[in-house]
């Protein structure tokens, strides 16, 4: 078991980051200042120290070169905030190993520390449900482990029903990552080594949905020129995920309830019932319990599908997440457009953090995509963006209006939430990095 040396001045996020090392199997020793680091690797031996570039009262890139000059075979890693990148690439060139930006996806300290010490990456990250965010392929199931109350639930719910072979029912926005979720709980059930097989409901026309859904023979109907096998058979064993579910005609609700009731299916034109051995994941961004009271969605297919629910959080809702997924989405695209973009510069993060990402995650990536492509430095800058991430709403609710008059509108959010600012960031629709600064710059204690 490796050992290494931690060094961060913030007990909390030291004390999170040791656990997860310590539960990947390394031997972890946790220290908060430099004078601290200093004593503890006069007594022991480490393999690894890693470090963050601002310490108190004391600079990182000089504790660095201090241990590089008396310890020469123990690699450091250096761990920076946004600002501090170029520091961090200028002390690379003088000795550091790698480095980390905060706030960074936790499989991604897993890498980099398996490149340093030139371990292969599979013995110490299987059995996640995470990605790496760098040298990634473009794989099915990708989950990027956020460090949100949100993201954490999420991957919590994950964990918890994918091992069985429940119907799970997905609730959120277009464009959080519905299939995604999806993928996961494949990739992490025993049906993982079978066909996961995804269908956009909302793209079937009605007349088809039944040829989609079980198949049909040859010359069933006009245009069925050959025999077709149906989703449901191609994903026998495995897993079928039915996104947008509420968009099904209420006669396909009847033919997909008697399917899931029987377990059997019998193609279009055949007289012959086929079992099927299959797992129901679907989604939605509507409200199906509203659409039961209205009668467009029938009760009984909705308890079928709805035995375990997960909510897709936002990403307004995933306080503290945006640059990790930042992150992951810019090594997607360095892969993609065979880039190497170091990072984003401190004026786009303060955008990312101050825009309202109505298109959430799918949005995100689109646009560091484009950005990618455009950008010609080491960074991500403001120059490359879209025009839309610099349009404030107009309102973000029907009771608060960050333009009409920006301070009475988070006054009256906090008066709301009973100076819960948490919950207050909800209602203005902005995350709590945001309303911290408003708070600031309107001076509102």
């Amino acid at each position: 078991m490796s050992k290494i040396l931690l060094i961060e001045d913030d007990v909390s996020f030291c004390k999170m980051l040791e656990n997860f090392l310590v539960k990947k199997s390394y031997l972890v020793t946790t220290a908060f200042t430099a004078e601290e680091a200093k004593t503890k690797i006069k007594s022991q031996n480490f393999d690894l120290i890693i470090t963050d570039l601002r310490l108190p009262n004391y600079d990182g890139i000089q504790l660095m070169s201090e241990f590089k000059s008396a310890y020469p075979t123990i690699p450091v890693i250096l761990m920076t905030g946004y600002s501090d990148v170029n520091t961090a690439v200028k002390a690379i060139k003088n000795g550091a190993a790698d480095y980390i930006s905060k706030p960074f996806n936790p499989e991604e300290v897993l890498l980099v520390i398996a490149n340093t010490l030139k371990f292969p990456v599979s013995s110490i990250a299987n059995n996640t449900i995470v990605t790496t965010a760098k040298n990634h392929n473009s794989s099915d199931g990708e989950v990027v482990l956020g460090i949100s109350g949100a993201s954490k639930k999420l991957t919590e719910y994950i964990q918890l029903v994918s091992p069985t072979d429940m119907s799970v029912l997905i609730i959120g926005e277009s464009g959080t990552g519905k299939e995604v979720i999806a993928k996961s709980i494949h990739q992490n059930s025993p049906r993982k080594n079978n066909n996961f097989i995804a269908v956009d409901c909302g793209a079937i026309p009605k007349e088809l949905a039944a040829s989609e859904f079980f198949g049909h023979l040859k010359g069933s109907f006009t245009g069925a020129i050959n025999d077709k096998i149906g989703c449901f058979e191609a994903a026998n064993k495995g897993t079928l995920f039915l996104d947008e579910i509420g968009n099904l005609s209420y006669e396909n609700q009847i033919q997909l309830l008697r399917a899931l009731q029987e377990r059997k299916i019998k193609p279009v034109g055949s007289n012959k019932e086929i079992n099927v051995d299959i797992r129901i994941i679907t989604a939605t961004n509507e409200d199906l319990r509203e659409a039961v009271k209205n009668g467009t969605f029938r009760e009984d297919l909705y308890h079928r599908i709805n035995e375990f629910s997960i909510q897709s959080p936002s990403l307004i809702e995933r306080d503290g997440d945006l640059m990790i997924f930042a992150d992951f989405f810019l090594s997607k695209a360095n892969q993609q457009l065979n880039k190497n973009i170091i990072g984003f510069s401190t004026e786009v993060v303060t955008i990312f953090e101050n825009y309202r990402w109505p298109g959430n995650l799918r949005e995100l990536q689109n646009i560091i995509k484009r950005a990618t492509l455009l950008s010609q430095g080491d960074f991500i800058e403001k120059s490359t963006l879209p025009f839309e991430v610099f349009q404030i709403e107009t309102k973000f609710t029907s009771d608060f209006s960050l333009i009409e008059n920006e301070k009475d509108a988070i006054l009256n959010a906090l008066e709301q939430a009973k100076n819960n600012k948490s919950e207050a960031a909800k209602l203005l629709k902005i995350n709590r990095k945001t309303l911290y600064n408003k708070l600031k710059q309107h001076d509102i204690n």
